[in-house]
């Protein structure tokens, strides 16, 4: 078997024994961060959520019917090797943060997500009564004449 490089290593069971986890890590969780919101309980609600969207790198997830703004954005001392610039002075969460549980080899699914406004639309339209709403959505454009 042939020497483990960190492009190779995909699962932390493959990770050498003695080894730290971090030494083959791509550091998700350096990649993004995400912060609790309210359910949507109103059409009101989903606007927020459609207008969070409209903004570049944030998503929205559910995992256990409780919802999150995700933005993608990298720590800024994130270094090349993707290890911490500050390890000895970061922030607390980072320090409570451990390989136990961490997202080495998790390739997560939510109960819900939601990329773009349009989506967060489709699915208020087809969890609210339709009758509250109205139309979100953008106006359908006019039929294309028909060429003879």
């Amino acid at each position: 078997m042939g020497m483990m490089t960190t492009s190779t290593i995909r699962t932390r069971d493959q990770v050498p024994a003695g080894e730290c986890l971090c030494e083959y890590c791509t550091a998700k969780c350096c990649r993004y961060f995400a912060l609790p919101i309210d359910p949507p309980e109103s059409v009101r609600d989903f606007d927020f959520i459609r207008w969070f969207l409209l903004h570049e790198r944030a998503t929205i997830f559910v995992e256990d019917e409780s919802w999150y703004l995700l933005v993608h954005t990298v720590c800024k001392h994130l270094q090349p090797d993707n290890r911490c610039g500050i390890y000895d002075t970061r922030p607390e969460i980072c320090r409570e943060y451990s390989t136990d549980n961490c997202e080495f080899d998790d390739d997560a699914t939510y109960d819900a997500y939601f990329e773009t406004a349009e989506q967060v639309a489709e699915f208020m339209e087809a969890t609210v009564l339709q009758s509250e709403i109205g139309c979100v959505r953008s106006a359908e454009p006019p039929i294309l004449p028909v060429a003879h």
